[in-house]
């Protein structure tokens, strides 16, 4: 067959780009699209922060004047600067079940990166770990989760074809609300009382003072991450610009920081309500207009909520704080009618939350794939 690799111009292109996993996942009964908006503001050079410090460039695959796969090679300069590393990444990798067509997608990003002088390449991820990453290898039985990701099953092989290699595995939990350890809530609910012993106080988010308890949770961020592998330390601009997104969908139950002695935050919590179980029912992602009303009226109903990022800063680790956080949601879900909760992705090499949630009777049953391959 003909095979043309385009590089992306136009906005019909760019619809043409968001659009295409419609198809290729047509009659996959666990794909669930993307929220057409927001893939639009993520890919946007005026609406992203992302790139105001970073480039991306953007490809598709046409064979006979049929989009068949799409790719995007991205250039992260403060991931590099932050890790003294000379490491480029790919991400939105999508294709159809053909090892040629697979194979230039992946040496086009692979060029556009070696001409900028990369040693090596990771991915996938969209942007950056930031955003969404890793590929699907392991847990393919059921969707996925708000903010985690979904691919065919073959993309694996294709990637090892073409000179990857697995780099870090990123773990996904089921915790059922119903089958949670008691003892461990126990063992919480008594951690909490000698915490607010030491000063120490877990509270929910106040949504009435978001601004400010976004401002504080950044730092936090950025500080309780900083050694884990594959972190990036998020611009202002960038969290705020998460944080904006996230704040539709938000419910302070499910949301927890924790103060130390002088009221200044140490540490906090993130869970959502899955809205994939709306999505995967809103055609081509689009919300506007009837989407929209599906989404607001079913973000409180839904079954399941992703516990998404979980911190805390430096000295106060081991206290317990952890422990509480999970028993405040886990009491939470009890109390609201939530059958259950994913913990992702925590990283396969981060002993002390993969130990904590195996504790709660958390089953790993998804695993996401982070590969790299050298450029030269």
């Amino acid at each position: 067959m003909s095979l043309e690799i385009i590089q992306l111009g136009s906005e019909k292109e760019h619809k043409q780009f968001i659009d295409f996993p419609h198809s290729l996942y047509k009659g996959d009964k666990n794909y669930v699209p993307e929220i057409y908006m927001g893939q639009k503001e993520l890919l946007s050079k005026k609406k992203n922060p992302f790139f105001e410090h970073s480039e991306v460039a953007l490809w598709l695959a046409k064979s006979n004047g049929k989009i068949v796969g799409r790719i995007a090679a991205v250039a992260n300069n403060n991931y590099n600067d932050f890790h003294k590393s000379n490491v480029g990444f790919f991400g939105f990798f999508d294709v159809i079940n053909d090892s040629n067509v697979a194979k230039s997608l992946l040496t086009t990003a692979k060029i556009w990166l070696k001409n900028k002088n990369f040693d090596s390449v990771l991915g996938p991820t969209n942007f950056s770990t930031n955003d969404t990453a890793g590929l699907l290898v392991n847990g393919f039985e059921s969707p996925p989760v708000v903010m985690m990701t979904y691919n065919k099953d073959y993309y694996e092989s294709f990637l090892l074809e073409n000179g990857f290699q697995k780099e870090m595995d990123l773990f996904a939990y089921n915790i059922e609300t119903k089958k949670v350890s008691e003892k461990s809530l126990r063992i919480a609910s008594m951690l909490e009382k000698r915490l607010e012993n030491k000063g120490i106080h877990v509270r929910s988010i106040q949504m009435k003072n978001f601004d400010e308890e976004v401002k504080a949770v950044k730092e936090v961020y950025n500080s309780a991450w900083e050694n884990n592998w594959g972190f990036v330390p998020a611009t202002d601009k960038e969290f705020d610009h998460l944080a904006e997104g996230l704040k539709l969908i938000i419910n302070p139950a499910f949301t927890y920081l924790a103060e130390n002695e002088q009221g200044k935050i140490i540490g906090f919590m993130l869970a959502i309500p899955d809205i994939n179980e709306i999505m995967i029912n809103v055609s081509k992602g689009r919300l506007f207009p009837f989407g929209l009303i599906k989404l607001l009226l079913g973000k409180n109903k839904t079954k399941c909520v992703r516990i998404i990022t979980l911190g805390v800063v430096e000295g106060y680790r081991k206290l317990g704080i952890e422990g509480v956080f999970y028993s405040k949601i886990i009491a939470a879900a009890k109390r609201l009618g939530i059958e259950r909760g994913e913990a992702s992705w925590i990283l396969e090499n981060n002993d002390l939350m993969n130990k904590a949630i195996e504790n709660l009777n958390g089953e790993r049953y998804k695993t996401y794939r982070i590969f790299k391959a050298n450029l030269h």
